[in-house]
């Protein structure tokens, strides 16, 4: 509390509008500068569907050329679920440059790979092992060929 509080004098005076906008934006918990943990998993997510997609396409390759009984089911399916994973691509980006955050780049050290980003002018590196990667990918496309599965049956 400082000596100014309860003082009524203060309260006529004029304030700037950046400055106003500056006092706002230290109590505002969504214009931290620091991302979130929902904004964490979508920073991971927006990393981790491209590989997903490319994963899928790889599989949909393989079954075109295979001569398997249910080739029409299994391109059909995986077709579904590369729509799913791209439509989740474009929502995360959408989302993410509405909370202004953008993902700048990517390196590999070791067997890490690392992905910089930007969030509301604060910088930060953001890494996965690879194995991470590949259990949280694996972990994702279940959820998704679950999705499918379940709306198939809810056709029925």
């Amino acid at each position: 509390m400082s000596k100014l509080d309860g003082n009524e004098r203060w309260k006529s005076k004029m304030l700037l509008t950046e400055h106003q906008e500056q006092y706002e934006s230290r109590n505002d918990p969504k214009k931290t500068s620091r991302p979130t943990a929902e904004e964490f998993r979508m920073i991971r997510d927006y990393i981790l569907l491209p590989y997903m997609l490319t994963m899928v396409q790889k599989s949909i390759d393989d079954i075109e050329r295979s001569s398997n009984l249910l080739k029409q089911l299994y391109l059909a399916t995986g077709q579904v679920v590369m729509n799913k994973i791209s439509k989740d691509m474009r929502d995360i980006r959408r989302e993410l440059t509405k909370r202004n955050i953008k993902i700048i780049s990517d390196e590999h050290a070791d067997l890490i790979v690392y992905h910089r980003f930007l969030c509301r002018g604060y910088e930060e590196r953001f890494g996965m092992t690879r194995d991470v990667m590949r259990s949280e990918i694996s972990v994702q496309l279940k959820k998704y060929i679950k999705e499918v599965i379940g709306r198939a049956a809810n056709e029925k």
